[in-house]
């Protein structure tokens, strides 16, 4: 079996260095085994699938997730997104909640976020496989080491952008983001025990479009 890396030359280019490293090496060896033997998420051909959806090239919003949904059929390799025709998840219907309370958007009937993804906004979880219902199972395999680098280039390569974290889990990894070149929205995760507690009610949507229109950029249609 092997696992398909991302396709975009530009993702390429900048990370083929990664790839060759020997960490990277063991964690595609240990998840093709753990894609044989158990039941992991998402389909291993969905892996990168935020770096395929979001080309390098078009890149100017970056929310940051945890790692993916570990139920059946959720996970499609863009964070707190699910395809279509699959019941949303309780952090998305809070994150729909705070879309409608800040834009006026309507909550949305499916909870798939290709729409952004194609618009520019890098949906990236810091772990990128989990086994079936064992959520942060593959956390420290080796995935934070190549999620960090990525955020570490998006942040070196590029400017303007903006950066989405939700929850503690990404807010450690403001520390990776040069502040001078780009801009970090900060708030609790959307989860239903913290989305109280600062979510609702942070305007991530409308300020990320204050700041997109700024720099002459085309805001994002949040709608999916």
């Amino acid at each position: 079996m092997i696992i398909s890396l991302p396709s975009d030359p530009a993702w390429r280019a900048i990370l083929d260095e990664e790839f060759e490293k020997t960490y990277f090496k063991k964690l595609i060896k240990s998840l093709e085994k753990s894609y044989v033997k158990e039941e992991v998420y998402p389909p291993k051909e969905l892996i990168f699938n935020a770096f395929n959806k979001t080309l390098f090239e078009k890149v100017n919003v970056v929310i940051l997730g945890q790692d993916p949904y570990h139920g059946k059929g959720q996970a499609h390799g863009l964070c707190f997104s699910i395809p279509q025709n699959v019941k949303l998840p309780r952090s998305l219907i809070n994150i729909f909640k705070e879309l409608n309370s800040d834009l006026g958007i309507p909550v949305p009937t499916h909870g798939n976020l290709e729409s952004w993804a194609n618009q520019g906004v890098l949906l990236l979880n810091t772990t990128l496989t989990v086994k079936a219902g064992q959520p942060l199972s593959h956390q420290n395999m080796g995935w934070e080491i190549f999620t960090d680098r990525v955020i570490k280039t998006l942040s070196d390569q590029k400017k303007g952008l903006v950066f989405l974290l939700w929850g503690r889990n990404a807010h450690v990894k403001e520390v990776l983001i040069d502040a001078s070149k780009h801009t970090v929205l900060k708030a609790a995760h959307p989860s239903p025990f913290s989305a109280a507690n600062g979510f609702f009610g942070c305007q991530h949507f409308s300020k990320t479009n204050e700041i997109l229109k700024k720099q002459g950029l085309e805001p994002i249609d949040w709608r999916t």
